[in-house]
């Protein structure tokens, strides 16, 4: 029998123990009511410990680390101020593994605390805004805390049965929004050149933030796009009230866009809402490389801080700051890189810091996060270097042309450098 509670009446402490691991839904699908009980309510149980993969509520601070410790994969969202603080520790994981550590108990999960639509006729809830892990961490959580959002939509794809949930808290709260990203001219120069790469009937995924929405924008004179993403922005409803993105020539799922997060503003949510055209899936399928393989035409675009003279790329680390995370990076890099007519292009402009600091170098100050032999095309506001089966040569001389001008002397020397030695 599910407990049903409001905000008020909310006393984590009869359902929590000392010590006890949490893992939380995340990104648009934070549940933020029980995010707020825990940071006022978890220092009083003691020795509690949380798991969230993204956060963009910005609740979580140096001073919540007084009620929890929490983890992640990355310091991706807000919570860049976590690592800085030395108040989040990182768990270097694709976003495709949480589920399966989840469940093997490798990540510990005792209590799930997630956000729910309101369920439908059969007693289901979905899982609204995020899918990802969340049914995992509901499988294998001793106890399960749902806050039930009447302001989430009802999705289709993956559902959890009421009848898994222990306690449900009700609320009517807008759920976290994430405004789109303002496009700058760097921004539309790269996604000038990644749009070559996307012809009629492509199947895309991909990221949020100011390219990916600026790459969107050129595509609305494309036919029949399909999407099969680990997460969409606002830009997805653009092209499908444009009447370009349809599905149609997708080998699976046709007419219905896959995704695992919904990561925008009310416009796309409502757009979701009871709509038969997008599905909301597990990472085992929207990650998964037996599906990704069944499908052709397949552009993956992911982004970097950071790519060296010979093709690695370094998406998580800028010397002691840690900046981003795996997220889903390598499993579409690899999928699109081999998709029958597809592409996986990596993302990044050519300076920062200003125009101080190029990113294009020849030695990453942080880890490889997707190796030279997986990566097939480096794109700037300088042009599109296509890695894949060139010599290492070859692929420092392509890189150098892309990097911004006023590295390329330096760069040019160190591509020398390169092909005399040969690695």
């Amino acid at each position: 029998m599910t407990l049903k509670l409001t905000p008020e009446t909310l006393d984590l402490s009869r359902f929590l123990k000392p010590g006890d691991r949490i893992v939380f839904g995340q990104a648009c699908g934070e549940p933020t009511t029980l995010v707020e009980a825990l940071i006022e309510q978890g220092e009083a149980v003691g020795g509690l410990h949380a798991f969230i993969a993204t956060s963009f509520s910005g609740l979580f601070t140096p001073d919540s680390a007084r009620a929890f410790r929490l983890s992640s994969m990355g310091a991706i969202g807000a919570l860049r101020s976590m690592t800085k603080a030395n108040a989040l520790d990182v768990i270097p994981v694709h976003v495709s593994q949480v589920a399966c550590l989840i469940e093997a108990g490798i990540m510990p999960c005792d209590v799930a605390m997630i956000q729910v639509s309101p369920a439908d006729a059969q007693g289901n809830h979905s899982c609204g805004l995020i899918s990802d892990y969340v049914r995992a961490a509901v499988d294998k959580a001793r106890f399960v805390i749902a806050e039930v959002n009447e302001q989430v939509p009802y999705v289709p794809g993956e559902t959890i049965p009421g009848d898994l949930i222990d306690v449900a808290v009700h609320v009517s709260r807008a759920p976290v929004e994430v405004a789109p990203a303002k496009i700058g001219p760097t921004d539309e120069a790269i996604a000038r050149h990644c749009a070559e790469f996307i012809g009629d009937g492509a199947v895309l995924q991909t990221g949020v933030g100011a390219v990916p929405d600026a790459i969107l924008r050129l595509l609305h004179d494309r036919r029949d796009l399909g999407v099969h993403s680990g997460m969409l922005g606002d830009g997805l409803v653009d092209l499908a009230e444009a009447g370009v993105l349809t599905n149609a020539r997708k080998e699976i799922d046709k007419g219905i866009s896959i995704n695992g997060a919904l990561i925008g503003t009310r416009r796309l949510y409502d757009w979701a809402a009871n709509n038969p055209a997008i599905r909301m899936t597990p990472t085992s399928y929207t990650h998964d490389a037996g599906t990704l393989s069944r499908l052709s035409r397949l552009v993956t675009i992911n982004s970097a801080l950071e790519v060296d003279l010979t093709g690695q790329v370094n998406a998580e680390q800028s010397g002691a700051s840690y900046l981003g995370g795996t997220g889903g990076q390598v499993d579409f890099v690899r999928a699109g890189a081999r998709s029958p007519g597809g592409a996986s292009l990596m993302v990044l402009a050519s300076t920062a810091k200003g125009g101080t600091v190029s990113k294009i170098v020849t030695a990453l100050s942080g880890p490889v996060t997707s190796a030279r032999t997986e990566v097939d095309v480096i794109v700037t506001e300088y042009g599109a270097a296509q890695l894949k089966g060139q010599t290492l040569a070859e692929r420092a001389k392509r890189l150098v042309a892309i990097a911004h001008p006023d590295f390329r002397e330096a760069l040019d020397r160190e591509a020398f450098e390169i092909a005399r030695r040969g690695f």
